[in-house]
């Protein structure tokens, strides 16, 4: 068995919980530490027993929460070399609880292993996981601006994928964004628009994917009901039915999302 559970999903925050049962982690700490230790203790987990958190990149909307849980839970932090280089610059004495790795790289924490595989961002290293546990596995990608072979490769075989369906083009071009903002988030490196996100959750879904979960959308320039519309026609047309054949859902931005188990 393998459950996932968004804690926090969005421009102004992230965090997600996966667990087997006897092993729990953080994919990122994007909101405080207050807000994730109440949310653990909620879903009947104790915050001293992580067993790491699992950085993407070092946006403060990824790592928030960081500095604290590592001053009061000595929590392990484990992140690509890069992206591990400019932690190491924000938080004091990271480097004792600071394990890295390069993209691609594989290892275990835990009954749960952990596939890396990098992701285009604008960010020094930046990556995207997927966990495996039970002969389970569960995907998470957000924060990239197109979808590479890598990150095709490292959903593959995914039961579940939390995918980024950041924004609408439309509503982005004519928004109040000013034009440097606008270009670096349609960029190659930027985000995932509901279209883009929607071609990424059809590949997962070929591949064997029952359970999608979107995420990281903006506040401003998306809505839930508008996301979910639009991977939901996608995937309507290429022939794959919501509810039978797999389900969608979009995650809250901040409150703990449903609990998924796979």
């Amino acid at each position: 068995m393998l459950e996932v559970c968004t804690l926090a999903s969005g421009s102004s925050g992230n965090c997600l919980l996966v667990s087997d049962g006897a092993t729990h982690i953080l994919v990122d700490a994007g909101i405080s530490c207050r807000r994730i230790t109440t949310a653990l203790k909620s879903l009947g987990i104790d915050p001293k027993g992580l067993a790491g958190v699992l950085v993407t990149h070092e946006h403060t909307d990824h790592i928030a929460g960081l500095a604290t849980m590592t001053k009061q839970l000595a929590v392990p932090v484990y992140a690509s070399r890069g992206t591990g280089r400019q932690l190491c610059y924000r938080i004091p004495f990271l480097e004792d609880l600071l394990h890295t790795f390069t993209p691609g790289e594989s290892f275990s924490l835990g009954s749960i292993g952990v596939e890396t595989f990098p992701t285009p961002h604008d960010a020094a290293e930046s990556n995207g996981y997927a966990l495996s546990a039970g002969g389970k596995k569960a995907a998470v990608v957000t924060d990239l601006g197109h979808v590479t072979e890598a990150v095709a490769g490292g959903i593959r075989g995914a039961e579940l994928l939390v995918a980024e369906a950041n924004h609408d083009v439309e509503w982005l071009q004519s928004g109040p964004y000013p034009y440097f903002l606008k270009s670096r988030i349609l960029g190659d490196h930027g985000h995932l628009s509901n279209e883009a996100g929607a071609e990424l959750v059809w590949q997962a879904v070929e591949g064997g994917a029952r359970t999608v979960v979107l995420a990281h959308l903006s506040q401003e320039n998306n809505t839930p009901q508008r996301a979910y519309d639009v991977v939901r026609s996608t995937l309507e047309r290429r022939g794959a039915q919501i509810g039978r054949d797999v389900t969608l859902t979009v995650a809250p931005r901040a409150e703990i999302g449903e609990r998924y188990c796979i």
